[in-house]
């Protein structure tokens, strides 16, 4: 399954195009390459819009590969994504694993795998794809501490240091892992002090802290490296979080449930609405059985305490960052990039349920089994086809439940981060060519653009220029989201998927043309 996904993540990863932070976000690793290169007098990494206040791991890594390999800057994001993406497979498999045997295992990777929220992601998202893969590390890390309690191992000791660091090394969110870490220590301390005394329990309490102290050191050891802000003064991490606490941008309004909504008034039915639209169905009932089941596992005291540990451990680790953020009601918008970390923690206790149930068929013999294996390789069929059809916008899938796309379009935000700009891009030049046009004078084609310019400055080339002014424009390049409006112009391009534009391009020389916008853009 592994080599599967990686073959076809090296056969499609030029295909992905830019979002609105990716210019931005290459601008930061390569500042960042030049703190260290320069020994710390270029320090203007430290100051960088508002980025310095984010791990830039990712950033950094895919600026040095780009120094390596033969593609440009922004195809090698892309493939530096998808190999950190498929890292969050590894970790997502061996969670599953952990929890409940190989086959468990083997269910939660290809939940994963198939699921197209986490896959589209892992190609151009350089915050939070990158802060979900590390997650599921942090969280494989603390599964075997739990499970080798209370002397965990030093491979243990230094995969939970390497999670840590990476986490808070990208997000200060990272902190989210302290209460469902102690809900689990929590409950192997009472059941051990119901068991051995209160005494002993706290004895084993301090040993496991005492033995996991190096992952600390080591994790912020990592962060430091990865995001040198933070330790610039201890108190940097604080007020991170105290800024990201506080919506820190003039709201703009989103497309929810068929309605235009300011970003800070979303209604609070906002994240399990859409991951119930997104996720694909078999995930969203494995996942859900899950989790119920783990938690009502965690009560049995026939099972070890390690094991019921873990089983909170990865239930709460998959909703109690949603439920936090229902009762917090922070700004939601982009739809749900920003909790695709719990994505792998669902897969993994989806795999958990999934190999129950197989497990229970088995007892009904090989036909029970059989039928199970066929209902399983139904439910994947639908969200694979899905991929398929909407590549390289996998990202924007809602499942066969809700209607798909075709329902979505109307109702919520698709391609929100424009990534239909390089494709658009490419099939103007293509366009232009044909019809044996070029710009008068000898210079550049003007392109009016709305959605993201840095974007479609790539996408478009050397051989375009962007503008804002539409009186001296000669095409506009537009995403098919609501704040874009229809224009009566001949149309030259559209990027279009299961019926719906993406993006549309238009030749506006000589017309009068209205303001793009039906309203200030995110």
């Amino acid at each position: 399954m592994l080599a599967i996904v990686a073959v076809v993540a090296l056969m499609t990863f030029r295909d992905y195009g830019l979002g609105w932070d990716d210019y931005t976000h290459s601008q930061y690793g390569e500042l960042l390459l030049k703190l260290y290169g320069s020994g710390f007098a270029d320090q203007r990494a430290l100051s960088f819009v508002n980025l310095y206040k984010y791990g830039g791991g990712f950033d950094m890594a895919a600026a040095l590969v780009a120094k390596i390999l033969p593609f440009d800057l922004f195809e090698t994001r892309r493939l530096v994504g998808a190999c950190v993406g498929i890292v969050g497979l590894i970790a997502t498999w061996r969670i599953g694993r952990h929890l409940g045997g190989p086959i468990a295992g083997l269910i939660a990777l290809v939940l994963l795998a198939t699921c197209p929220l986490y896959y589209g992601h892992m190609f151009m998202n350089a915050k939070d794809a990158p802060f979900a893969a590390a997650m599921a590390v942090l969280l494989l890390g603390m599964v075997r501490a739990f499970e080798e309690y209370p002397r965990p191992g030093a491979r243990t000791v230094a995969l939970t240091g390497i999670g840590l660091g990476l986490v808070f090394g990208s997000r200060i969110l990272a902190g989210i892992i302290a209460p469902y870490t102690f809900a689990a220590l929590l409950l192997i301390a009472a059941g051990e002090a119901r068991s051995a005394g209160l005494r002993q329990s706290a004895a084993r309490v301090g040993e496991f802290i005492w033995r996991i102290l190096p992952a600390l050191a080591l994790g912020y050891l990592i962060m430091g490296l990865l995001w040198p802000w933070s330790i610039l003064s201890p108190l940097n991490p604080v007020r991170a979080a105290e800024y990201f606490d506080k919506f820190f941008e003039k709201p703009w309004r989103e497309l929810y449930a068929g309605k235009i909504i300011s970003v800070t008034a979303m209604p609070a039915d906002y994240l399990p609405r859409l991951f119930a639209l997104k996720l694909p169905e078999i995930m969203l009932v494995l996942g859900l059985a899950g989790v119920a089941g783990a938690l009502f596992a965690a009560t049995r005291r026939q099972l070890l305490l390690s094991r019921r540990a873990n089983f909170v451990l990865v239930a709460l680790a998959a909703i109690l960052p949603i439920l936090v953020a229902i009762l917090a009601h922070p700004a939601f918008y982009n739809g749900l990039r920003h909790f695709v970390f719990v994505v792998p923690p669902f897969a993994a206790i989806g795999g958990l349920a999934g190999a129950w149930l197989f497990e229970r068929a088995h007892a009904f013999g090989k036909v029970a089994t059989a039928t199970l294996a066929t209902i399983f390789i139904g439910g994947l069929a639908l969200p694979v086809s899905d991929m398929v059809r909407l590549h390289p916008y996998q990202y924007t899938a809602f499942n066969w439940a809700s209607g798909g796309v075709q329902m979505a379009h109307k109702n919520y935000m698709l391609d929100y981060w424009g990534l239909a700009f390089k494709q658009a891009g490419t099939a103007l030049r293509a366009k232009l060519d044909q019809m044996h046009l070029k710009p008068p004078g000898g210079g550049r084609w003007t392109v009016e653009i709305c959605g993201p310019q840095r974007p479609a400055e790539v996408a478009l080339g050397p051989e375009f220029e962007t503008t804002w002014d539409r009186k001296r424009a000669d095409f506009a390049m537009m995403l098919g989201t609501f704040y874009c409006r229809d224009l009566s112009a001949p149309v030259l391009v559209e990027i279009n998927r299961e019926g719906i534009d993406y993006a549309r391009v238009y030749d506006i020389r000589g017309r009068p043309v209205p303001n793009l916008l039906t309203e200030p853009p995110p």
